[in-house]
């Protein structure tokens, strides 16, 4: 069930940008966010006797990653999960947004995709999104937030890094039989206190 709101319903302000819950009506520009980056490193993740090492590498071409258009939202199976999209709007225009999921089973709140606009990158937008993220993994008794993201998303992984998330594991084959073969997924977790 996903937590839609109306006017009325908002999480914080931030200079002229406003976070508050999903609406119905905001699917369409969630839809259109560019979520594409350029980068100049990637993480190579290295076969080790103990398990893997995982190392930033420089690239040269930079690497440009145009995402697929979600096919119908692989991660909302309809279950019985509490999920909560939060979205970050200056006037009409969609800055960023973070859909999230939580697991009782296991205490985890998922971030199923997280975005910010291009010209919104290195203001805080992430940073805000994901604070609403654990502030509702909080509300839920997560023990911690976990995600995954792709080996040449380095610029993700540095923010990731940069939030308190460490690598938790990987996956060689999540990836293979789609546009993204050839890519690892990495798996990173921060616990909360």
């Amino acid at each position: 069930m996903e937590t839609t709101a109306d006017d009325a319903t908002v999480l914080g302000v931030v200079g002229t940008v406003v976070y508050r819950l999903a609406r119905p009506e905001d699917g369409e520009a969630l839809a259109g966010l560019d979520g594409s980056f350029t980068t100049d490193s990637v993480f190579e993740v290295t076969g080790t006797d103990e398990g893997f090492r995982i190392s930033r590498t420089p690239v040269d071409p930079p690497v440009h990653k145009v995402f697929p258009d979600d096919d119908d939202g692989e991660h909302d199976d309809g279950g019985p999960e509490p999920r909560r999209t939060v979205v970050a709007f200056d006037g009409d225009e969609l800055c960023g947004f973070v859909k999230t999921s939580f697991a009782p089973w296991n205490a985890r709140l998922t971030i199923c995709d997280i975005a910010v606009a291009p010209a919104w990158r290195g203001r805080g937008i992430g940073r805000t999104l994901m604070d609403h993220a654990f502030d509702f993994a909080r509300e839920c008794g997560a023990g911690h937030v976990w995600l995954e993201v792709s080996t040449i998303n380095a610029p993700a992984v540095r923010a990731y890094l940069r939030m308190g998330f460490v690598f938790c594991g990987l996956d060689t084959s999540l990836y293979e039989g789609t546009e993204s073969a050839g890519e690892r997924a990495l798996f990173m977790a921060r616990w909360l206190h």
